[in-house]
């Protein structure tokens, strides 16, 4: 499905006008400051539920303001050959945060949902921005979040399964951090927490397997001659050839010390190694980032196969990839039939994006002052 109606109110300085956008390629050009980046978020909190940007509400809602919302319309895409026309909507998405009651307000075709994967598993938004780059320079908490955003769109029950876990562990590390252990109350954490971990575990390794596929046919597709003897691993967070109760109660004092839980899906790790060590020390700034936009396109490529159309939200690239790279990119999601949002400041040449002169079908937008006028 794609984003083909939009609309927002008190939401930064965007404009309170509706939008139609293209299901395939959408170009937003404007000056610094100007709303593009806002644009993006926006329509971020329709497949997120929150910000890319920031982890506060109130640094999104409108000075003054108590309230946001963010309406969205569904089509079906390139799939379904439409234009936006509101007979042809599939679903509308609805979400509204009022910061002063901090209540959040999730509506699926007028009927409110409970959870925000009720909302976000409609339009599954994938965000390439410069703080994207540190799912491979950054910790494992980032690849964990790379991996577990396909895991969501591939397994329905996954999310509901996350979060209990995230429940339990935090039960499980106050429990630890009690001056006096509790072991009957700690071995029914243990329990809960390792079953709940399994089925985590299995979903990860699962939807894993499917992305380093499509990540390898995507590697011998491209001109990537670097990457040979790059190795992909997925490290579920512990030693699975023993059973992870069993390891949690030989490490009680340890876990104790540090009041905190040390072995489990909260340890895992997608791992990056080129010939035994990581591609974060031996790859090259630019060779990073390509490494990244291929994951990104695996990940597209997932979903794609399974009839799901990503939404890709595209924020300067330009100042990240050379225009060689950009030219990829455009090209490679084009032909996973995604819709794309790409901002910029300059007037984007689209002469640049498909050299080879087959350009989708797009519409072009400049912003100014929040306000998005199509050319």
């Amino acid at each position: 499905m794609a984003l083909v109606k939009f609309q927002t109110e008190n939401f930064r300085n965007l404009s309170s006008a509706p939008v139609s956008f293209s299901p395939s390629f959408n170009l937003l050009y404007g000056e610094n400051g100007s709303g593009k980046t806002s644009v993006l978020e926006a329509i971020g909190y329709l497949g997120l539920g929150r910000s890319f940007r920031v982890n506060r509400h109130q640094a999104v809602v409108s000075h003054g303001q108590q309230r946001l919302t963010v309406f969205g319309g569904l089509d079906h895409g390139l799939e379904g050959n439409s234009q936006g026309n509101d007979c042809e909507l599939v679903h509308r998405l609805g979400i509204a945060r009022d910061v002063g009651q901090k209540e959040t307000v999730l509506r699926v075709d007028g009927e409110a949902v409970r959870s925000l994967s009720g909302l976000a598993k409609h339009l599954p938004v994938s965000v390439i921005d410069p703080g994207v780059f540190d799912v491979v320079a950054g910790g494992p908490g980032k690849r964990r979040q790379f991996l577990d955003w396909l895991v969501f769109h591939v397994e329905p029950s996954f999310g509901s399964v996350w979060q209990q876990c995230q429940r339990v562990t935090s039960q499980r590390n106050q429990t630890l951090r009690n001056g006096r252990l509790d072991e009957a109350l700690m071995r029914v954490w243990d329990h809960q927490y390792a079953t709940l971990s399994e089925r985590i575990t299995e979903a990860r390794a699962g939807t894993f397997g499917r992305f380093k596929l499509a990540f390898e046919k995507l590697v011998r597709e491209v001109e990537v001659p670097w990457t040979e003897g790059l190795k992909l691993e997925y490290y579920p967070g512990w030693d699975v050839s023993r059973p992870l109760a069993e390891l949690l109660v030989d490490h009680r004092d340890q876990e104790r010390k540090v009041g905190h839980t040390l072995y489990g899906p909260n340890r895992a790790d997608i791992r990056l190694k080129f010939q035994g060590r990581p591609v974060a020390e031996t790859f090259s700034r630019g060779q990073q980032k390509t490494l990244v936009i291929l994951m990104k396109i695996a990940q597209g490529m997932v979903l794609s196969d399974m009839g799901k159309q990503v939404t890709f939200l595209l924020d300067d690239i330009n100042a990240e990839l050379d225009e060689g790279h950009r030219a990829m990119l455009a090209i490679r999601l084009q032909a996973l039939r995604c819709q794309v949002f790409i901002t910029s400041i300059e007037r984007p040449m689209v002469d640049q994006l498909w050299p080879e002169g087959n350009a989708p079908d797009y519409r072009l937008f400049h912003v100014e002052h929040g306000k998005l006028t199509e050319e």
